[in-house]
């Protein structure tokens, strides 16, 4: 899939199940999201020799609990970017 990321303020999607609410709008009308990165890059296993821990990076951490990768791509149309902008500002409300 390819995306773009929605990163919005803390008060759309606040914790987990807010995110989880939203992907499940979103999928019921056909429109696929993903989390690509949940956990921040300087917490994964691969740069535990760096020895940063959580707090480190709080705006990576912010960022990595709150963006959810939504459909972009060259052949979107404005029709199917209309559809996926007014189901987030449907859920929104």
């Amino acid at each position: 899939m390819d995306c773009f990321l929605l990163d919005v303020d803390n008060t759309l999607l606040d914790n987990d199940a807010v995110i989880d609410d939203l992907r499940r709008h979103l999928a019921e009308h056909g429109i696929d999201s993903a989390i690509y990165y949940p956990v921040p890059l300087h917490l994964q296993d691969c740069f535990a020799d760096l020895g940063h821990r959580r707090g480190d990076f709080p705006a990576s951490e912010d960022a990595a609990a709150r963006t959810l990768a939504l459909p972009i791509y060259p052949e979107i149309t404005p029709a199917q970017q209309d559809h996926v902008i007014e189901r987030v500002e449907a859920f929104h409300g």
